[in-house]
C-alpha cells in the first residue's frame, strides 16, 4: 500500500510532459524538464555525436555581419521535425535522426540594419488549429518573430507561409513612432500561443532616449492574424518614459487562460527622474487573460528601477510542495539572483516578501523608492555585493591593484546602490544573475535549477554638458539617454587582461530545494578556453546567459562560453560528461525521443557580445550504436586544454627536431673543417 501511495504521489508531482520538446521552454510553462530516461547518470559518459547541421550562414554572410550575431536558439520537436530559427530569422526543419534539412523558409531580412540587440532569434512557437481538417494546409503552424518586427505564420509540415494569416502569412508590427534607426525595435524571443491567440513581445534599444517606443505586448488571432488586444505594461499617468517591454520569453497556462509576461525597466535604464513612482507594471510578473488582454494580476519585483534589473527570464509554471500541500505557482528568477514564488491564481507570494530599506541619495532629479522587495524563504542564488575581499581575477595577483583602486573610487553600498557620476558598482551586473536562459524545474525531485553569472558593472552617469562628443573608452557601452540630464557609461569591472575583477567562478549552475528554502549545490560551468589567449583552459566558469535542460534520467545539460555541452548529476551537481562542440553553445539545450533513441541537442553558433568564436551549427548527441564507442581523441583531446596540450607537444617536438638538426649541422661543419 505504501508503494502505491508513493507511486501516486510521483504521478501527482509530475505534470505529464510529452516525450517531445514542443515549446521553447519544453512545455508551456517553461519547466525545461523531460521524462526521458534512456540517457542516465550511468551511461551519459558514453554519448557520441549523432549529427551536426550547419545553417550555412558562416559561409554565406559577410564576416562583418556575422560579428553581430548571437546564436541563442532552442529547437522544437514537432511534426516529426526539429524546427528552429537562425539569427537571420530563417526557419529550418530537420530530420530528427540524421539532421538532414527537410524545408527552409527565408524572410529575407536586410543585412544593412543594425539591430539594437544584434541579429538573434531564440526560437519559434508551434500551434495546431483544432478546427481545421487533418490534411488542411497550415493546420499545424509555426509562428516566428523577426529582427525587422514581422510576425510570420508558416505551415509546420512544409515551411510555406500561411496565406490566410495577415498579409500573405505575415503581419508587420508598427512601433507606433518613428525609429531613430532600423533595428531600434525588433523581436528576439519566441511568440507564445493559447486558446487560438498568438502573443508577441518586443526588444527595444536601451538608453538611447527617454521618449522611446512603448513596450506594448500584442496579441493576434492565430488563424487570421486579426488584432485581438494590446497591453502596455507601463502606466503613463504623470510618467515621461518609453518602453517597459517584454523581450524575454513568456509562459502560458492554457487551462486558466493566462499568459505571463516578464516585463522590463522603463526607458532610460539608469535615470528615472521623469517617471516618478514605482513604474507599474514595469519590472513585474504580469498575468493577463490571453483571450482579451485583461489584467488578472501583477507582482512587481523592483520599484522604480534604475539598475537595468528587468525580468529577463521566462516565468516558470510549476506545481510544488510548499510544506503545506501542493500548489500551482509561478517561479520568477531575477538578475539580482532572487527567486520569487507566486500563487498562480492571485500573484500573492507563497512565502513572505519583505520591503527593506535600500541605499538612497540618487543623482540630481532622481526619485528613488525607499524600499525594495526581498524574498525571505528562498535564498538568493548568488552573493549580492562585491567587496575588497572578492577581488581576484583569472590569475592570482594579475590586475588586482587596478580592481582594488576601481572598487575604492566607486560608490558601492551593496544591492540597489543608485547610479552616480563618480561611478557605481552594480553587482550582480546588469546581465545577471539569471538571464534569458531562465530557470528549470525538476518535478520529480522538487528542485529548481538556474545558471547564474558572477560579475560586476561600473555604471557612470555623465552630465549632459559633458556628454556631447564623449568618446567612450574601449569596452565601454555608451548611451545618450536623450531627454534626461545624464548620459550613461557601462563597463565590466575588469582587470588589465580583461577578466572580471571578482574571483572565479564567473558562471555556475545552482540547485535549490524550494520547499526547504535551501541551496543544494553550486557547480562551476565553463572554462576560459574559448576566451583566453592561446586557448588556456582555466576552470574559472564563464558568464552563463543560457539555461539548462533536466531529464528524468537524473541529468542536467547545459552549454557555456567554451565549446562544450556538459551533463551534471541533478542531485549532487557532479559533472559527469562533456561533449565537444564546433564553437560555444550559448543556447538552451533540449532533448527528444526519435525511433527509440534519445537525443540531446544544442545550438552551437557562439555569441558575439560574449566575445566567443562564431559558428552556425546545431549538434545532436546520442548513446552509441552497436560497434560504436567514444574515440580516444574524444577522451583525450576533446577536453578543455586538450588542444593546447597537443599544440605544446607538437611545438616541443618541432623545437627538439630543430635543435637536433642544428647539432647535426654544426657537427658536420666541424667534421669537414677537421
Amino acid at each position: 500500500m505504501r508503494s502505491l501511495f508513493r507511486l501516486l504521489a510521483a504521478l501527482v508531482l509530475c505534470v505529464q510532459p510529452a516525450l517531445a520538446w514542443e515549446y521553447w521552454g519544453g512545455d508551456r510553462g517553461g519547466q525545461r524538464f523531460s521524462p526521458l530516461t534512456q540517457i542516465t547518470t550511468d551511461n551519459v559518459g558514453t554519448l557520441v555525436r549523432g549529427w551536426e547541421f550547419r545553417t550555412g550562414d558562416l559561409d554565406a554572410r559577410p564576416p562583418e555581419v556575422m560579428k553581430r550575431t548571437k546564436f541563442e536558439v532552442t529547437p522544437l520537436f514537432v511534426e516529426d521535425s526539429l524546427i528552429f530559427c537562425t539569427p537571420f530569422n530563417e526557419v529550418i526543419a530537420l530530420d530528427p535522426g540524421t539532421g538532414a534539412q527537410k524545408w527552409r523558409f527565408d524572410p529575407k531580412i536586410s543585412m544593412a540594419q543594425r539591430p539594437a540587440n544584434r541579429f538573434v532569434c531564440r526560437g519559434v512557437a508551434h500551434w495546431t488549429d483544432d478546427r481545421a481538417a487533418e490534411a488542411a494546409a497550415c493546420k499545424s503552424r509555426i509562428f516566428t518573430g523577426t529582427n525587422d518586427t514581422r510576425l510570420i505564420a508558416l505551415d509546420a509540415r512544409t515551411g510555406k507561409p500561411c496565406a490566410d494569416f495577415g498579409n500573405g502569412g505575415e503581419i508587420k508590427i508598427d512601433a507606433g513612432m518613428k525609429l531613430e534607426w532600423p533595428g531600434e525595435f525588433q523581436i528576439t524571443s519566441a511568440p507564445v500561443t493559447g486558446r487560438g491567440v498568438v502573443v508577441v513581445g518586443s526588444a527595444i534599444g536601451d538608453n538611447r532616449r527617454v521618449d522611446a517606443p512603448v513596450g506594448a505586448v500584442r496579441a493576434f488571432d492565430a488563424r487570421t492574424g486579426q488584432p485581438r488586444w494590446t497591453f502596455d505594461p507601463l502606466v503613463h499617468d504623470s510618467v515621461e518614459a518609453g518602453h517597459s517591454n517584454v523581450w524575454a520569453p513568456m509562459s502560458v497556462d492554457e487551462a486558466r487562460g493566462l499568459v505571463f509576461l516578464p516585463t522590463t525597466s522603463p526607458s532610460p535604464d539608469f535615470w528615472g527622474g521623469k517617471r516618478p513612482g514605482n513604474d507599474e507594471h514595469a519590472n513585474s510578473v504580469v498575468a493577463l487573460r490571453i483571450e482579451t488582454g485583461e489584467l488578472a494580476w501583477a507582482f512587481q519585483t523592483v520599484h522604480h528601477d534604475v539598475w537595468d534589473y528587468d525580468l529577463p527570464a521566462q516565468p516558470t509554471l510549476a506545481r510544488i510542495d510548499t510544506g503545506n500541500g501542493m500548489r500551482d505557482v509561478v517561479i520568477q528568477p531575477t538578475k539580482q539572483g532572487f527567486v520569487f514564488v507566486l500563487d498562480r491564481d492571485t500573484g500573492k507570494p507563497v512565502w513572505p516578501v519583505e520591503e527593506r530599506a535600500v541605499p538612497q541619495s540618487g543623482a540630481e532629479g532622481e526619485k528613488l523608492s525607499p524600499t525594495q522587495p526581498f524574498p525571505t524563504h528562498v535564498p538568493p542564488l548568488l552573493t549580492q555585493r562585491m567587496t575588497a575581499d572578492d577581488v581576484g581575477g583569472m590569475l592570482p595577483g594579475v590586475g588586482s591593484a587596478a580592481c582594488e583602486k576601481l572598487l575604492a573610487q566607486s560608490r558601492n553600498e551593496g544591492l540597489y546602490t543608485p547610479p552616480s557620476t563618480q561611478g557605481t558598482i552594480v553587482y550582480p551586473m546588469t546581465g545577471g544573475g539569471v538571464n534569458w536562459g531562465s530557470a528549470a524545474f525538476d518535478p520529480m525531485n522538487q528542485i529548481l535549477l538556474a545558471n547564474v553569472s558572477h560579475a560586476a558593472h561600473i555604471i557612470t552617469l555623465i552630465p549632459r554638458d559633458q556628454a556631447k562628443g564623449f568618446n567612450p573608452p574601449p569596452g565601454h557601452d555608451f548611451g545618450q539617454q536623450q531627454g534626461a540630464p545624464f548620459a550613461m557609461s557601462r563597463a565590466l569591472a575588469s582587470t588589465e587582461v580583461g577578466s572580471p575583477c571578482n574571483k572565479p567562478p564567473w558562471g555556475e549552475t545552482v540547485a535549490v530545494d524550494l520547499k526547504a528554502g535551501k541551496v543544494l549545490w553550486h557547480s562551476t560551468v565553463g572554462t576560459s578556453e574559448d576566451l583566453a589567449p592561446l586557448g588556456i583552459a582555466l576552470n574559472t566558469g564563464t558568464p552563463l546567459l543560457s539555461g539548462v535542460a533536466i531529464t528524468a534520467g537524473g541529468l542536467v545539460f547545459t552549454g557555456a562560453m567554451d565549446a562544450y555541452l556538459r551533463a551534471f548529476d541533478v542531485k549532487s551537481g557532479k559533472q559527469l560528461w562533456l561533449g565537444r562542440l564546433p564553437v560555444p553553445g550559448v543556447a538552451n539545450p533540449m532533448t527528444y525521443l526519435w525511433k527509440g533513441e534519445q537525443y540531446v541537442v544544442i545550438g552551437a553558433g557562439g555569441h558575439s557580445e560574449g566575445g566567443t568564436s562564431i559558428g552556425d551549427s546545431v549538434v545532436a548527441f546520442r548513446l552509441p550504436h552497436q560497434g560504436e564507442a567514444v574515440s580516444l581523441w574524444s577522451r583525450l583531446i576533446d577536453r578543455p586544454g586538450g588542444r593546447l596540450t597537443v599544440k605544446a607537444v607538437a611545438g616541443g617536438l618541432v623545437l627538439v627536431a630543430l635543435v637536433a638538426l642544428l647539432w647535426c649541422w654544426r657537427r658536420s661543419r666541424r667534421s669537414r673543417s677537421a
